[in-house]
């Protein structure tokens, strides 16, 4: 089947033409007739898949031309970087319609982002805590609301978005609703059963699956520096590794990387995560997507949604916590049917996360001979060093009966009462009659 079998419109397909788009992916396809028919949508998809195609194509193919543009469609997505990307696809896929698409998020002020959504917005892109925002400010009206579009619904409730969602949800008008999540947790069942009318579950590929296009290896390390030299070694003798993304177990990591691979690879690297100004992260991330940078570390933040061509090697500097995770990382290699490489690099400590990828991907993940001249270093971390655990005496804990005292009783002599004294009975006792001052004269 090709793009043209679909019951697309001119203007859709010229556009898909010009991208270069013929054939739509198994998600494209099965989700198109289902979006089409007006029933609600649970699409289970893992990154690079196709699903942003596969929810704007029959969405747009829906879409009625409107003088005063008010809001006909809603994509929530839960980064920043992820908005970006969905309004850039809407604006390459409607080059021959008349539609306003406006992208909101959070982090910048809310001011201009009010302006642009007053002046009319046929699609509106937001996140979740943005859109809130501009609900309860009374800047966007959403009564003509056809559509509403639920994008890795899995992240976002992670990064806790559940109490926005839901106050979204409550606000919405009758619509037409799309979901679209890497897994289906309790959360979004929840929220399936609660909102959706009898959703069409729509499945492009088993979860936890990874693509096929993928070689998958993993070099046992015992300690950081290790992994440092390694990577260094790995860069300098493959020329094939010319657009790698790096994954950090936190944002304290990624910085560290950075100071320790920008030295060895002078204007070759960045990093980006949630603590860098916005627009630094867009600017590291369109480098990296241009080719200008070789190399691209961050956490788990571009695990999800973001569309970057051609990564050569994914390379899991530290094992995520959560397996699923592992899925996503991998994920932003070998799409379409490309091939990639996803590395990574485990210490001892790691054997149990490395077990519940292995078994949430139904497979081993062969070991990599570590090259000759690796130099294993010995100097570790802080968190890497043996912690010596004092033992901790609880001193308020009450003493037993025969612990004895650290104090003792005073003598007889001192223990000292203080009485009433009785001054004018002591005077007598003593000099038989009370003695009397004359007054003065």
């Amino acid at each position: 089947m090709t793009f043209a079998d679909l019951n697309l419109n001119k203007p859709l397909l010229n556009a898909l033409g010009d991208l270069g788009y013929t054939t739509p992916t198994p998600i494209q396809e099965q989700v198109f007739s289902v979006v089409m028919s007006g029933r609600d949508v649970c699409g289970i998809a893992q990154t690079g898949t196709g699903k942003t195609l596969a929810y704007l194509l029959p969405c747009l193919r829906q879409y009625q031309f409107s003088k005063d543009h008010a809001t006909q469609i809603l994509i929530l997505v839960p980064t920043r970087e992820l908005v970006v990307q969905v309004v850039d696809a809407i604006k390459q896929l409607t080059t021959y319609m008349n539609l306003a698409v406006v992208g909101v998020y959070g982090g910048v002020n809310l001011r201009p982002q009010q302006a642009e959504v007053q002046q009319g917005a046929d699609v509106l892109v937001a996140t979740p805590g943005r859109l809130v925002d501009l609900l309860v400010s009374k800047t966007v009206k959403l009564k003509s609301l056809k559509k509403l579009v639920i994008d890795e619904v899995d992240e976002m409730l992670t990064l806790g978005f559940q109490a926005q969602l839901t106050t979204i949800l409550d606000l919405l008008p009758k619509r037409q609703n799309l979901l679209f999540s890497a897994t289906l947790t309790d959360d979004v069942n929840k929220l399936l059963d609660t909102y959706f009318a009898n959703p069409v579950r729509i499945e492009a590929a088993p979860v936890g699956s990874t693509a096929e296009t993928i070689t998958q290896a993993v070099y046992e390390v015992p300690n950081f520096y290790t992994k440092i030299n390694l990577l260094d070694l790995l860069l300098r003798r493959h020329a094939e590794m010319n657009k790698v993304l790096v994954f950090a177990e936190s944002k304290a990591m990624a910085d560290l990387l950075f100071d320790q691979l920008s030295p060895r690879f002078p204007d070759q690297v960045d990093f980006i995560h949630a603590n860098k100004a916005q627009n630094k992260r867009f600017d590291a991330v369109e480098r990296f997507r241009s080719g200008e940078i070789r190399m691209l570390i961050t956490t788990d933040l571009l695990a999800r949604g973001l569309d970057i061509d051609d990564i050569s090697h994914v390379v899991n500097f530290d094992l995520p916590e959560e397996p699923e995770s592992y899925v996503h990382r991998v994920g932003r290699t070998g799409r379409a049917n490309r091939s990639g490489v996803a590395i990574s690099f485990a210490t001892p400590a790691d054997a149990e996360l490395r077990a519940a990828i292995e078994t949430l991907i139904n497979q081993p993940i062969p070991n990599a001979e570590l090259p000759d001249n690796l130099v294993i270093s010995a100097e570790l971390l802080p968190s890497e060093q043996t912690q010596v655990r004092m033992k901790i005496i609880d001193l308020s804990a009450p003493r037993p009966d025969d612990a004895g005292s650290a104090f003792q009783e005073k003598i007889a002599k001192n223990q000292k009462v203080n009485v009433r004294r009785d001054i004018a009975a002591e005077k007598w006792l003593k000099y038989g009659r009370p003695i009397k001052r004359s007054g003065k004269k």
